[in-house]
């Protein structure tokens, strides 16, 4: 008697063969990597440091993956303190100057790593139910460190965050967006005007200097200046 055919049952369907995106890998292996126990062990600037360099090293497009990779490492960060009630600010500021210096580490985009972190920051601080504003305040203070100690360029870094910290709190509400200006324009030395320049992409007509009046010449020539007369010797 010949043995009956198998047939392929629903658990026997084929299998995707693609792997995931490398956008999704680096995210997932970001995420397993923030975990409270080792912020605690390790510090969080230390722990996004490492782990962004060890994640973008081996990506085939570093540029294009570190704003997402470095902001899933703040929010993170975020998110794990929040578990524990942590401050926030604390952790948001040094979770971004560890992004800084991974940035550079890698040679990416200051610029970018700085929008990106300082907008997520803002983001998962919302999403816990922390306050924004101080939040936002920690994450310019952290870039602006950071941006110190690794020599870049302190006053560009300095506004690609607030830029970056102002857009999120946009996003959020109207009243969440003058939080967040407020909050920068009272708390950080110079960033009223930082501030002034993401809210607003008009730029600032120059101001004209007076002159002095010139008299005009009588016989239709050149303007001439007036002249004092010379004194008389007694």
């Amino acid at each position: 008697m010949a043995a009956r055919k198998r047939t392929a049952g629903p658990d026997a369907a084929a299998r995707p063969t693609t792997s995931l995106p490398e956008s999704q890998r680096l995210a997932r292996a970001v995420q397993q990597a923030i975990t409270i126990s080792e912020i605690v062990s390790v510090g969080v600037l230390n722990l996004v440091r490492s782990t962004l360099v060890t994640a973008l090293s081996g990506a085939r497009d570093v540029g294009g993956e570190l704003g997402g990779a470095a902001t899933t490492a703040v929010r993170g960060s975020i998110r794990a303190a929040a578990e524990v009630g942590g401050d926030l600010g604390a952790v948001a500021k040094q979770a971004i100057k560890g992004t800084i210096h991974a940035t550079q580490d890698i040679g990416g985009d200051l610029g970018l790593a700085a929008r990106s972190t300082a907008r997520g920051a803002v983001k998962a601080a919302d999403d816990v139910g922390g306050d924004i504003g101080k939040v936002a305040n920690k994450a310019v203070e952290g870039v602006i460190e950071a941006a110190r100690e690794i020599g870049a360029d302190v006053a560009e870094l300095a506004r690609s965050a607030v830029e970056g910290a102002v857009e999120a709190a946009d996003r959020i509400g109207t009243a969440a967006g003058r939080t967040v200006r407020s909050t920068l324009s009272q708390a950080i030395g110079g960033a009223r005007s930082l501030v002034g320049k993401a809210a607003s992409a008009t730029p600032a007509r120059p101001v004209a200097t007076p002159r002095r009046a010139v008299r005009p010449s009588l016989d239709g020539g050149a303007p001439s200046k007036r002249r004092r007369a010379p004194r008389r010797r007694r």
